[in-house]
Protein backbone atom coordinates (compact mmCIF):
# COMPACT_ATOMS: atom_id res chain seq x y z
CA UNK A 1 0.00 0.00 0.00
CA UNK A 2 1.37 3.49 -1.08
CA UNK A 3 1.61 6.29 1.50
CA UNK A 4 -1.68 7.77 0.01
CA UNK A 5 -3.47 4.47 0.62
CA UNK A 6 -1.91 4.62 4.26
CA UNK A 7 -3.13 8.22 4.74
CA UNK A 8 -6.80 7.28 3.42
CA UNK A 9 -7.26 3.79 5.03
CA UNK A 10 -9.03 4.91 8.05
CA UNK A 11 -10.80 7.38 6.05
CA UNK A 12 -12.35 4.82 4.04
CA UNK A 13 -13.02 2.76 6.82
CA UNK A 14 -14.78 5.49 8.97
CA UNK A 15 -16.78 6.59 5.56
CA UNK A 16 -17.76 2.97 4.40
CA UNK A 17 -19.10 2.73 8.31
CA UNK A 18 -21.51 5.37 7.88
CA UNK A 19 -22.60 4.73 4.48
CA UNK A 20 -23.13 1.01 5.61
CA UNK A 21 -24.99 2.16 8.77
CA UNK A 22 -27.13 4.37 7.06
CA UNK A 23 -28.00 1.89 4.78
CA UNK A 24 -28.91 -0.65 7.32
CA UNK A 25 -30.91 2.30 8.85
CA UNK A 26 -33.48 3.02 5.49
CA UNK A 27 -33.37 -0.81 4.63
CA UNK A 28 -34.67 -1.63 8.24
CA UNK A 29 -37.39 1.38 7.83
CA UNK A 30 -38.60 -0.63 4.93
CA UNK A 31 -37.06 0.94 2.33
CA UNK A 32 -35.82 -1.47 -0.34
CA UNK A 33 -32.73 -3.55 0.06
CA UNK A 34 -31.11 -2.92 -3.33
CA UNK A 35 -33.34 0.36 -4.36
CA UNK A 36 -31.26 3.42 -5.85
CA UNK A 37 -33.20 5.68 -3.63
CA UNK A 38 -32.13 3.65 -0.46
CA UNK A 39 -28.32 4.18 -1.25
CA UNK A 40 -28.95 7.79 -2.14
CA UNK A 41 -30.54 8.67 1.30
CA UNK A 42 -27.33 6.67 2.63
CA UNK A 43 -24.80 9.52 0.75
CA UNK A 44 -26.79 12.32 1.81
CA UNK A 45 -26.46 11.11 5.46
CA UNK A 46 -23.16 10.20 4.87
CA UNK A 47 -22.23 14.03 3.83
CA UNK A 48 -24.27 15.00 6.42
CA UNK A 49 -22.75 13.48 8.96
CA UNK A 50 -18.97 14.52 7.93
CA UNK A 51 -19.94 17.97 7.13
CA UNK A 52 -21.05 18.94 10.55
CA UNK A 53 -17.79 16.68 12.42
CA UNK A 54 -15.65 19.68 10.29
CA UNK A 55 -17.98 22.53 11.56
CA UNK A 56 -15.02 23.19 14.03
CA UNK A 57 -12.55 23.11 11.51
CA UNK A 58 -14.78 25.46 9.47
CA UNK A 59 -15.10 28.27 12.41
CA UNK A 60 -11.31 27.88 12.97
CA UNK A 61 -10.61 28.49 9.64
CA UNK A 62 -12.62 32.01 9.60
CA UNK A 63 -11.49 32.84 12.87
CA UNK A 64 -8.10 32.36 11.30
CA UNK A 65 -9.16 34.52 8.17
CA UNK A 66 -10.51 37.42 10.61
CA UNK A 67 -7.24 37.64 12.14
CA UNK A 68 -4.94 37.93 9.37
CA UNK A 69 -7.73 40.50 8.20
CA UNK A 70 -6.98 42.63 11.36
CA UNK A 71 -3.38 42.55 10.70
CA UNK A 72 -3.55 43.21 7.34
CA UNK A 73 -3.25 47.51 7.62
CA UNK A 74 0.13 46.80 9.82
CA UNK A 75 1.26 44.47 7.31
CA UNK A 76 0.52 46.76 4.36
CA UNK A 77 2.53 49.40 6.36
CA UNK A 78 5.75 47.29 5.89
CA UNK A 79 5.62 46.20 2.52
CA UNK A 80 4.67 50.04 2.12
CA UNK A 81 8.08 51.23 3.53
CA UNK A 82 10.48 48.28 1.87
CA UNK A 83 8.53 49.14 -1.85
CA UNK A 84 10.94 49.04 -4.08
CA UNK A 85 13.82 47.68 -2.36
CA UNK A 86 14.84 44.74 -3.53
CA UNK A 87 18.40 44.52 -1.71
CA UNK A 88 19.21 41.46 0.93
CA UNK A 89 19.89 43.39 3.59
CA UNK A 90 16.04 45.17 2.82
CA UNK A 91 14.38 42.07 1.88
CA UNK A 92 15.81 40.48 5.22
CA UNK A 93 14.39 43.40 7.35
CA UNK A 94 11.07 43.27 6.27
CA UNK A 95 10.97 39.44 6.96
CA UNK A 96 11.88 40.22 10.36
CA UNK A 97 9.45 42.80 10.79
CA UNK A 98 6.60 40.79 8.94
CA UNK A 99 7.29 37.77 11.74
CA UNK A 100 7.55 40.06 14.43
CA UNK A 101 4.20 41.34 13.62
CA UNK A 102 2.63 37.59 13.35
CA UNK A 103 4.33 37.22 16.96
CA UNK A 104 3.14 39.94 18.98
CA UNK A 105 -0.51 40.05 17.24
CA UNK A 106 -0.36 36.15 17.63
CA UNK A 107 -1.70 35.41 13.68
CA UNK A 108 -0.36 32.95 11.38
CA UNK A 109 -0.70 33.25 7.99
CA UNK A 110 -0.49 29.39 7.28
CA UNK A 111 -3.77 28.94 10.08
CA UNK A 112 -6.38 29.88 7.64
CA UNK A 113 -5.06 27.08 5.31
CA UNK A 114 -4.50 24.04 7.28
CA UNK A 115 -7.72 23.66 7.90
CA UNK A 116 -8.03 23.51 3.96
CA UNK A 117 -5.67 20.88 3.86
CA UNK A 118 -7.33 18.78 6.82
CA UNK A 119 -10.55 18.53 4.90
CA UNK A 120 -8.57 16.76 1.85
CA UNK A 121 -8.31 14.03 2.69
CA UNK A 122 -11.75 13.13 3.82
CA UNK A 123 -13.61 14.17 0.79
CA UNK A 124 -10.16 12.30 -1.63
CA UNK A 125 -11.87 8.94 0.91
CA UNK A 126 -15.28 9.97 0.41
CA UNK A 127 -14.58 10.54 -3.04
CA UNK A 128 -12.86 7.04 -3.32
CA UNK A 129 -15.40 4.89 -1.27
CA UNK A 130 -18.06 5.63 -3.92
CA UNK A 131 -16.52 5.82 -6.58
CA UNK A 132 -15.23 2.25 -5.90
CA UNK A 133 -18.99 0.94 -4.63
CA UNK A 134 -19.60 1.95 -7.95
CA UNK A 135 -17.71 -0.10 -9.94
CA UNK A 136 -19.08 -3.07 -7.29
CA UNK A 137 -15.47 -3.08 -5.55
CA UNK A 138 -15.47 -3.95 -1.94
CA UNK A 139 -14.21 -1.49 0.20
CA UNK A 140 -11.57 -1.98 2.94
CA UNK A 141 -13.68 -2.56 6.00
CA UNK A 142 -17.24 -2.41 6.31
CA UNK A 143 -18.75 -2.00 2.90
CA UNK A 144 -18.29 -5.89 1.19
CA UNK A 145 -18.60 -7.65 -1.47
CA UNK A 146 -22.39 -7.82 -1.09
CA UNK A 147 -22.96 -4.80 -0.36
CA UNK A 148 -20.51 -3.56 -3.13
CA UNK A 149 -22.94 -5.27 -5.54
CA UNK A 150 -26.10 -3.70 -4.04
CA UNK A 151 -24.47 -0.50 -4.48
CA UNK A 152 -22.90 -1.07 -8.15
CA UNK A 153 -26.04 -2.03 -9.38
CA UNK A 154 -28.64 -0.01 -7.66
CA UNK A 155 -30.88 1.98 -10.46
CA UNK A 156 -33.01 5.34 -9.69
CA UNK A 157 -36.70 5.25 -11.19
CA UNK A 158 -35.87 1.36 -12.06
CA UNK A 159 -33.90 2.07 -14.94
CA UNK A 160 -31.29 4.37 -14.34
CA UNK A 161 -28.11 3.32 -12.88
CA UNK A 162 -26.51 4.81 -9.79
CA UNK A 163 -22.61 3.54 -12.06
CA UNK A 164 -23.74 5.40 -14.88
CA UNK A 165 -22.65 8.67 -16.48
CA UNK A 166 -23.71 11.53 -18.66
CA UNK A 167 -20.79 11.24 -20.77
CA UNK A 168 -21.34 7.64 -21.24
CA UNK A 169 -24.90 7.75 -22.82
CA UNK A 170 -24.42 10.83 -24.87
CA UNK A 171 -22.04 8.78 -26.57
CA UNK A 172 -24.39 6.27 -27.31
CA UNK A 173 -26.77 8.72 -28.63
CA UNK A 174 -24.17 10.20 -31.34
CA UNK A 175 -23.65 7.07 -32.29
CA UNK A 176 -26.97 6.22 -33.04
CA UNK A 177 -27.09 2.91 -30.57
CA UNK A 178 -29.69 2.74 -27.39
CA UNK A 179 -28.98 5.25 -25.00
CA UNK A 180 -30.97 5.61 -21.53
CA UNK A 181 -32.52 8.84 -21.30
CA UNK A 182 -33.29 9.27 -17.90
CA UNK A 183 -29.68 8.98 -16.74
CA UNK A 184 -29.36 12.06 -19.09
CA UNK A 185 -31.98 13.92 -17.70
CA UNK A 186 -31.37 13.18 -14.23
CA UNK A 187 -27.51 14.19 -14.60
CA UNK A 188 -28.35 17.28 -16.59
CA UNK A 189 -30.72 17.97 -14.21
CA UNK A 190 -28.08 17.76 -11.14
CA UNK A 191 -25.44 19.26 -13.17
CA UNK A 192 -27.51 22.59 -13.04
CA UNK A 193 -28.15 22.71 -10.00
CA UNK A 194 -24.63 21.81 -8.91
CA UNK A 195 -23.32 25.09 -11.42
CA UNK A 196 -26.09 27.07 -9.94
CA UNK A 197 -25.37 26.02 -5.67
CA UNK A 198 -21.70 26.98 -6.89
CA UNK A 199 -22.11 29.76 -8.53
CA UNK A 200 -24.92 31.29 -5.82
CA UNK A 201 -22.09 30.41 -3.13
CA UNK A 202 -19.34 32.29 -4.51
CA UNK A 203 -21.42 35.51 -5.43
CA UNK A 204 -22.47 35.68 -1.64
CA UNK A 205 -18.66 36.19 -0.61
CA UNK A 206 -17.99 38.15 -3.97
CA UNK A 207 -20.77 40.41 -3.47
CA UNK A 208 -21.78 40.63 0.44
CA UNK A 209 -18.72 39.50 2.38
CA UNK A 210 -15.54 41.77 1.22
CA UNK A 211 -14.67 44.85 2.70
CA UNK A 212 -14.12 48.03 0.24
CA UNK A 213 -9.84 47.90 0.96
CA UNK A 214 -10.51 43.94 -0.64
CA UNK A 215 -11.94 45.29 -3.49
CA UNK A 216 -9.63 47.81 -4.33
CA UNK A 217 -7.29 44.90 -4.48
CA UNK A 218 -6.04 42.26 -7.35
CA UNK A 219 -7.68 39.57 -4.88
CA UNK A 220 -10.98 40.70 -5.69
CA UNK A 221 -9.75 40.39 -9.30
CA UNK A 222 -9.22 36.61 -8.84
CA UNK A 223 -12.92 36.16 -6.75
CA UNK A 224 -14.50 37.59 -9.97
CA UNK A 225 -12.77 35.01 -12.36
CA UNK A 226 -13.43 32.28 -9.58
CA UNK A 227 -17.37 33.31 -9.13
CA UNK A 228 -17.06 32.40 -13.10
CA UNK A 229 -14.52 29.79 -13.11
CA UNK A 230 -15.82 27.16 -10.36
CA UNK A 231 -19.11 26.79 -12.07
CA UNK A 232 -17.59 25.89 -15.26
CA UNK A 233 -15.54 23.37 -14.07
CA UNK A 234 -18.41 21.52 -12.29
CA UNK A 235 -20.71 22.16 -15.57
CA UNK A 236 -18.37 20.20 -17.58
CA UNK A 237 -16.33 17.97 -15.44
CA UNK A 238 -20.07 16.92 -14.04
CA UNK A 239 -21.31 15.07 -17.14
CA UNK A 240 -18.06 12.72 -16.30
CA UNK A 241 -19.26 11.77 -13.22
CA UNK A 242 -21.49 8.87 -11.71
CA UNK A 243 -24.55 9.75 -10.85
CA UNK A 244 -24.08 8.25 -7.66
CA UNK A 245 -20.89 10.62 -6.53
CA UNK A 246 -22.94 13.40 -8.38
CA UNK A 247 -25.43 13.07 -5.55
CA UNK A 248 -22.19 13.14 -3.39
CA UNK A 249 -21.49 16.76 -4.94
CA UNK A 250 -24.39 18.40 -4.77
CA UNK A 251 -25.31 17.87 -1.18
CA UNK A 252 -21.66 19.03 -0.11
CA UNK A 253 -22.48 22.22 -2.58
CA UNK A 254 -25.35 22.49 -0.89
CA UNK A 255 -24.49 22.20 2.81
CA UNK A 256 -21.73 24.66 1.45
CA UNK A 257 -23.84 27.08 0.36
CA UNK A 258 -26.20 26.76 3.34
CA UNK A 259 -22.95 27.55 5.84
CA UNK A 260 -21.67 30.12 3.83
CA UNK A 261 -24.88 32.39 4.24
CA UNK A 262 -25.45 31.92 8.08
CA UNK A 263 -21.43 32.32 8.34
CA UNK A 264 -21.75 35.62 6.42
CA UNK A 265 -25.17 36.77 7.83
CA UNK A 266 -23.51 35.66 11.66
CA UNK A 267 -19.76 36.43 11.36
CA UNK A 268 -19.52 38.84 8.13
CA UNK A 269 -16.01 40.36 7.08
CA UNK A 270 -15.28 43.83 8.90
CA UNK A 271 -15.85 46.99 6.48
CA UNK A 272 -18.16 44.51 3.74
CA UNK A 273 -21.98 45.06 2.98
CA UNK A 274 -22.71 42.01 4.89
CA UNK A 275 -21.33 43.76 8.44
CA UNK A 276 -23.16 46.93 7.64
CA UNK A 277 -26.60 44.88 7.42
CA UNK A 278 -25.69 43.40 10.36
CA UNK A 279 -25.15 45.94 12.34
CA UNK A 280 -28.22 47.38 11.45
CA UNK A 281 -30.56 44.78 12.49
CA UNK A 282 -28.85 44.08 16.04
CA UNK A 283 -29.31 47.93 16.20
CA UNK A 284 -32.34 47.82 15.60
CA UNK A 285 -33.01 45.01 18.63
CA UNK A 286 -31.11 47.16 20.82
CA UNK A 287 -27.95 44.46 20.49
CA UNK A 288 -25.65 46.48 18.94
CA UNK A 289 -22.69 47.34 21.46
CA UNK A 290 -20.73 50.24 20.99
CA UNK A 291 -16.68 50.45 21.06
CA UNK A 292 -17.11 52.39 24.24
CA UNK A 293 -19.45 50.00 25.68
CA UNK A 294 -22.74 52.12 25.39
CA UNK A 295 -25.39 50.39 23.27
CA UNK A 296 -26.87 51.77 20.18
CA UNK A 297 -30.24 51.52 19.84
CA UNK A 298 -31.75 52.88 16.01
CA UNK A 299 -35.26 54.44 17.03
CA UNK A 300 -37.92 52.96 14.07
CA UNK A 301 -40.00 56.14 12.82
CA UNK A 302 -43.82 55.90 14.64
CA UNK A 303 -45.75 54.87 11.80
CA UNK A 304 -48.65 57.53 11.22
CA UNK A 305 -51.89 57.51 12.77
CA UNK A 306 -54.85 57.91 10.73
CA UNK A 307 -56.99 60.46 11.57
CA UNK A 308 -60.46 59.33 12.37
CA UNK A 309 -63.07 61.40 10.57
CA UNK A 310 -65.71 63.03 12.62
CA UNK A 311 -69.28 61.22 12.55
CA UNK A 312 -72.10 63.89 12.04
CA UNK A 313 -75.17 63.83 14.09
CA UNK A 314 -77.56 62.80 11.02
CA UNK A 315 -74.93 60.37 10.21
CA UNK A 316 -74.60 59.07 13.37
CA UNK A 317 -78.67 58.61 13.83
CA UNK A 318 -78.82 56.84 10.69
CA UNK A 319 -75.84 54.42 11.66
CA UNK A 320 -78.00 53.78 15.69
CA UNK A 321 -80.81 53.18 13.18
CA UNK A 322 -84.53 54.10 14.39
CA UNK A 323 -85.53 54.02 18.14
CA UNK A 324 -87.65 51.14 19.20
Amino acid sequence: MDLIGTILWPLKWVVELLLVAFHWLFSNLGMGYNDGITWVLSIVGLVLVVRAALIPIFVRQIKSQRKMLEVAPQLKKIQDKYKGKKDQFSREAMSRETMAMYKKTGTNPLASCLPLLLQMPIFFALFSVLNDAQRSNAGVGPLDQSLAESFGNATLFGNAPLHDTFASQWTRWIAGTDFNLAVMLIAATMVILMTASQFITQLQIVSKNMSPETKASPMFKQQRIMLYLLPLVFAFSGVAFPLGVMFYWLTSNIWTMIQQFLVIRNMPTPGSEAAKAREERLARKGKLIATDGDIIVVEEPAKPVQRQQPVGKARAKKQTGPKK
